[in-house]
């Protein structure tokens, strides 16, 4: 990296945190509850490395291969790793051991194939379970009405610790920033807490990505996950001025 790209790293990331704080602020909140995920996606390992430098206290990364590449170079090191993508089962006993949180467990074959791996090892593994809040064909995740059978399963699994939600809602909408789905997993959240299983700690809740996060925190989200505005643009994405 160039120490200009080195700058516009460190203005970013100050950027972003002054806002995840203002949006915390303006919902009556202490900013220091929430928890920024920097997604480092497609970002090499120096520049995961720089973002850890300039105060990035967690990673969450999207593609295994792509993990342990990094991991390999300690593109971490400083930081807390947790895995936020989609993750296909013969992948899973690549990341125990390495992500301290599992976000995007959608599925009871998913989960108990986490659990399998981590009881092999002696460990808890910690999970978010996913849901298709917006009900998308293409996406994976529980629906709502799934919840509550997923949750007394997989909080039967001694190697799982289920400790909250997270969700990818549609497109965000310029107008509504996802206000209707952010306020629904909102309520969700709220009910599974009332409802106290074992083995369950609804201690986050991620929701929200560049375009929508403050919306996602004045809803009640304790874990926004940022990329594009921490990073820049990554190659694929179309940049509209």
């Amino acid at each position: 990296m160039t120490e200009q790209e080195k700058m516009i790293l460190h203005d970013r990331i100050q950027s972003v945190q002054e806002r995840v704080a203002q949006a915390a602020i303006r919902s009556g909140r202490d900013p220091d509850a929430i928890t920024l995920v920097a997604a480092t996606k497609m970002n090499d390992a120096e520049r995961v490395q720089a973002a850890i430098q300039y105060s990035i206290r967690v990673c969450g990364e999207n593609r295994v291969q792509e993990l342990l590449d990094k991991y390999e170079k300690n593109a971490y090191a400083g930081a807390d790793l947790q895995f936020i993508g989609t993750l296909q089962t013969n992948k899973v006993k690549y990341l125990i051991g390495k992500a301290s949180l599992i976000q995007s467990v959608g599925s009871l074959h998913l989960g108990k194939a986490i659990a399998k791996e981590a009881g092999k090892r002696g460990v808890t593994q910690n999970i978010l379970l996913e849901v298709n809040i917006g009900r998308e064909e293409a996406k994976s995740g529980f629906l709502l009405e799934e919840l509550d059978e997923a949750i007394a399963c997989l909080s039967e699994e001694k190697a799982l610790s289920i400790r909250g939600l997270m969700a990818i809602p549609p497109i965000a909408d310029e107008n509504t920033k996802n206000l209707r789905y952010f306020t629904e997993l909102e309520q969700v959240f709220v009910d599974i807490l009332t409802k106290k299983y074992d083995n369950v700690n609804m201690d986050y809740l991620s929701m929200g990505m560049t375009n929508d996060f403050e919306t996602a925190i004045a809803c009640g989200a304790n874990m926004v996950r940022i990329g594009t505005a921490i990073f820049g643009a990554r190659p694929y994405q179309v940049v509209i001025p």
